[in-house]
């Protein structure tokens, strides 16, 4: 198998997430649950199936390289680097809204959501703008 091929699979995985993330604010915001259960279990689903194929990618493949150069590469490590501290904080913070949500402690849901919800998002949203950055605006072209 070629593993550098997961990039892109991880790519699209993160925007799913996105996506589904999307409508789940807009249903619960529209007063539907029931399709809000729905998009945030599919966000889940697919943000999991991410994280597994991402590890598998790294542990197989490294890390890419960037080929952008002058202040584009300030502004991408900078965007990398707020997009893993926030992808190491959502680790626990999605189970735990997940959780209290399948318990039915919607306060407590609601509360902890309202943290979740947005820093999901943009680990989405900078996964997606990291990888665009790195594999399709300025690839490496060394050796």
């Amino acid at each position: 198998m070629n593993y550098d091929q997961l990039v892109h699979a991880n790519a699209i995985l993160n925007a799913l997430s996105v996506i589904f993330l999307s409508f789940g604010y807009y249903f619960i915001k529209s007063g539907d649950w029931r399709k809000h259960r729905a998009m945030m279990i599919s966000a889940l689903v697919v943000s999991t199936l991410f994280l597994v194929s991402y590890v598998i990618y790294k542990l197989n493949s490294g890390f890419a390289k960037f080929g952008g150069e002058g202040v584009i590469r300030i502004v991408y490590f900078t965007i990398l680097f707020v997009h893993v501290m926030g992808a190491i904080a959502i680790v626990p913070l999605v189970p735990i809204t997940a959780i209290r949500a399948l318990r039915q402690h919607f306060p407590a849901h609601k509360k902890i959501a309202r943290i979740t919800w947005p820093l999901w998002m943009f680990v989405g949203i900078s996964g997606v703008v990291v990888y665009v950055m790195a594999v399709h605006i300025y690839p490496y072209q060394g050796s």
